[in-house]
Parts: structure tokens; C-alpha cells; sequence
């Protein structure tokens, strides 16, 4: 045994606690004289007394002028004025490991179903900092989605961070269903950020299935808990995510949705008294993103493919949270209703989206036989309405006449079956057919 390592460990720990007391509680917050700590450590308030005795996890979210501001990771039923704070000095953590596989966890890293931890675990930090940019690698390799429309048209690779942007019930669960069972990724990591109660066992039974969760680790913080909760939920999920990237592993990495963590944010900031800026987010809002979205990608080691799905208001791209985001990723997917009312799924809408890598990671055939396909929808497009009331006479246009004779081999191409299985070469090798031969 290490004696002197162990001794130097000692040396570390605080022999002091440190307590406070609860002064009063105003809404989701919590002011307390003392104790001393820093903002983002944790605490615990300690309620009830004799057999009723418990401890409420709480974290420090602020100062005003000599009274800490906490934020519970759960009610706030019970506290009092007097109730004990204690100060542990440090951080949430969360422990992580290879048998946390097939888990599904909630934001503070516990078994949802109540069960204990596996054995075999260590703690990590939730709280941590993005790569530094001169030791990202730069992306170079595809990885197989298992999407048709993906793997052919909107090319994905290692490391590569994608937004998923669509309105409520235009079928985002569905398309991370089946890109968690389909991808040739080592592991899945996934967080379901403010999902109703009763969409998440329906995602982790039809979306995922058992195939999908036994090669996944999903972190659950569901719309009922407070605001700390489901931010701390995606904070746990990449931490998970980079502890799995730093074993070397190729990680795809999926959030749904980042939007419900900038309203978990938004109410943390108002909360503390930030002033509410544009659609009443508060400035930390736009701070915390590029700091959260950036932790994904690459790195020394390993790569973490993320797909992050962004509610837009009334199907509105420019709303503040979808232009922030749109702007920090490698890439946007846009799924529209109009699609899937016409019985397109997964209801990507092509000309819409791009993926900002897919010229550096596929061949020129690949590329060309690409932009070929997306000329003709294109043309198809523009035309339509010509097309559709009868005013177009066939043979006023080439460009128009070969689009026509493509677009149902177009439709039908784009079109995937929920549980119909394709690799990256299948999908390929389909274009180059479409494209050559019509």
C-alpha cells in the first residue's frame, strides 16, 4: 500500500463542517445565513426531527448580500426558518461505469427504479469544461446513423454535433429511437430533459426497445421536477457521455431537448433576480449553452457524436433559443409537419438541412450523387404548384421534366419504416442507384 498517498489524501479532507440556517424561502429559492462555500457547491438542508429526520440536497445558486441562495434538487415542503444547512465543500458528483449499461438513471446518477448502484463505479464531476479546441482532432470518419435520408444526404460524422429542429409531434422521439438502435456507435448516452412522465416509459419500450437500451445509459429528469433537476439532468448525461469518450470510446450522445433546459435555466435565473432579456430568457440562459453544447465532439481520446433536439415555438426557426443553438452546432436537421401530415418519416425536410462536415468525410461520387438528388427535389419543388394545377406543359423545361420523372423514386427513398434496418453502404449504394438510373 501507498502509505504517502494515502497520507496526502488525509491531509486533504477538511476537519471542519460547516452549517448555516435557513433565514426564508421566496418561491423556488432558499436564503440561509452561512455557511461558507462557493456558488455551484452542494449542501444539505436538514429537516424534520427524532424518526422524521432527512436531508434535503440543495445547491448554491448565488449570494445576496450576506445570505447564500439555494436551489433544492427537490420540494421544498418541510424547511423552516432555523433548519441547519450543512456545506460539503464541493460539487455534485455522480459515479459512472461500464456496468451503468442498460441503466436508466435519474439527474443526480441513481437508479430510477430505486435499486442500488452496481458495484464497480467512481465518481465524477458533472461540472467540467470543454476539450480545448488545439487538441480536438478534426472529423474525418462518417458513422453509421441507420437513417437512409442521414447516411445518404446529411452525412454525420465522428465527434460531429447536431441539432434536431421540429415542433411537438413531428416525430423527434421516434427518430432517436431509431438512430440508438441502428447506429454502429460503442454505447448510447441518453437524456430526456423535461419529457412528460408518460412519454418516457413509452420512449424506453417502443422508441428505444429492449435492443436500444441494452447498448444505452439514459438519464430521465421528467417536467414535474424543479428547475435544478432537469439542468443538472443534461450536466449528468455529458458527463457520462465524456467519461465513455475518455476510455476511447466513439459515443453517440442524444438530448431531448436542450430547449427545456433553457426554460429549466430561465427559471433558475429569474429565480436569483436576473432581468429577463429576449422571450424572458435571462442572460446565464445563452452563457450556460455554448458551455453545455460544447463539451461534445472530440477530443484526444475518443468522440462524442451529439444529436440535440430544439422544440421551435409555433414552427418558428428564428425564436431565440433555435438561432442560439443553430449557431453553436455542426449542423441542423429541420423536421417538418407538413412532411409528416404526407406520410414522410422521418419527416427531414432535405433542402432545409444541412450537416457542415459531410463534404470532408465522404467520397465525390458520394457527394456529387448528393447534390444531384437535392437539385431535383429542388426543381421539383419550385415547380409544384405549376405541376399540380395543370399549367406546366411537359417538355417547356428538361430540368423540370427529369424532376418530375424523379420525385416519386425521391419520395420513396426518403421514406423508412421505424424498424427497418439499413447500413451506411445500403444507403449509399441506393443513391448512387437513384441518381444514376432514375
Amino acid at each position: 500500500m501507498n502509505w504517502q498517498a494515502l497520507l496526502d489524501e488525509i491531509d486533504k479532507l477538511d476537519s471542519y463542517k460547516r452549517f448555516g440556517k435557513v433565514s426564508r424561502v421566496i418561491g423556488l429559492m432558499i436564503e440561509a445565513k452561512g455557511p461558507e462555500s462557493s456558488v455551484g457547491d452542494l449542501c444539505y438542508i436538514h429537516v424534520g426531527g427524532g424518526r422524521q429526520k432527512q436531508k434535503i440536497a440543495a445547491e448554491v445558486v448565488g449570494f445576496k448580500e450576506q445570505h447564500v441562495l439555494l436551489m433544492p434538487f427537490s420540494t421544498i415542503q418541510h424547511i423552516s426558518p432555523g433548519c441547519m444547512v450543512e456545506a460539503t465543500g464541493k460539487p455534485l458528483q455522480v459515479y459512472v461505469g461500464p456496468s451503468l449499461i442498460g441503466q436508466v438513471l435519474d439527474p443526480l446518477g441513481l437508479p430510477l427504479d430505486g435499486s442500488p448502484l452496481p458495484q464497480g463505479l467512481q465518481p465524477i464531476s458533472i461540472e467540467r469544461n470543454p476539450p480545448n479546441p488545439l487538441t480536438r482532432p478534426p472529423i474525418t470518419e462518417p458513422i453509421e446513423v441507420g437513417v437512409r435520408l442521414i447516411d445518404s444526404l446529411l452525412a454525420v460524422g465522428k465527434g460531429q454535433r447536431v441539432g434536431i429542429f421540429a415542433g411537438s409531434g413531428v416525430g423527434k422521439s421516434t427518430l432517436m429511437g431509431m438512430i440508438a438502435r441502428h447506429t454502429n456507435a460503442d454505447i448510447n448516452v441518453i437524456a430526456l430533459i423535461g419529457e412528460r412522465g408518460r412519454e418516457v416509459r413509452e420512449f424506453l419500450e417502443r422508441d428505444l426497445g429492449p435492443e436500444g437500451l441494452a447498448r444505452s445509459i439514459v438519464v430521465v429528469a421528467t417536467s414535474d421536477q424543479p428547475a435544478l433537476m432537469r439542468v443538472k439532468g443534461a450536466y449528468t448525461a455529458t458527463a457520462i457521455a465524456e467519461y465513455f469518450r475518455d476510455q476511447g470510446m466513439d459515443v453517440m450522445f442524444m438530448m431531448d431537448s436542450v430547449t427545456r433546459v433553457a426554460m429549466a435555466q430561465r427559471e433558475i435565473g429569474l429565480a436569483i433576480g436576473e432581468p429577463p432579456t429576449t422571450k424572458g430568457y435571462t442572460p446565464s440562459v445563452f452563457a450556460v449553452l455554448p458551455k453545455l453544447l460544447e463539451r461534445t465532439g472530440t477530443n484526444a481520446y475518443g468522440t462524442i457524436t451529439a444529436f440535440y433536439t430544439v422544440l421551435v415555438d409555433g414552427d418558428d426557426m428564428n425564436e431565440p433559443i433555435a438561432d442560439t443553438v443553430r449557431g453553436i452546432l455542426d449542423g441542423h436537421f429541420v423536421l417538418e409537419r407538413n412532411l409528416a401530415n404526407k406520410g414522410q418519416y422521418p419527416a427531414i425536410n432535405v433542402l432545409k438541412s444541412v450537416s457542415r462536415v459531410m463534404n470532408h468525410i465522404v467520397t465525390p461520387e458520394h457527394r456529387q450523387a448528393a447534390n444531384k438528388l437535392r437539385q431535383l427535389l429542388s426543381t421539383y419543388i419550385d415547380s409544384e404548384d405549376l405541376i399540380n394545377i395543370g399549367a406546366y406543359k411537359r417538355g417547356s423545361s428538361k430540368e423540370i421534366d427529369e424532376a418530375i420523372r424523379f420525385y416519386p423514386k425521391i419520395m420513396s427513398f426518403c421514406k423508412q419504416d421505424v424498424h427497418e434496418k439499413m447500413t451506411r453502404d445500403e444507403s449509399i449504394q441506393m443513391l448512387l442507384h437513384l441518381v444514376q438510373t432514375g
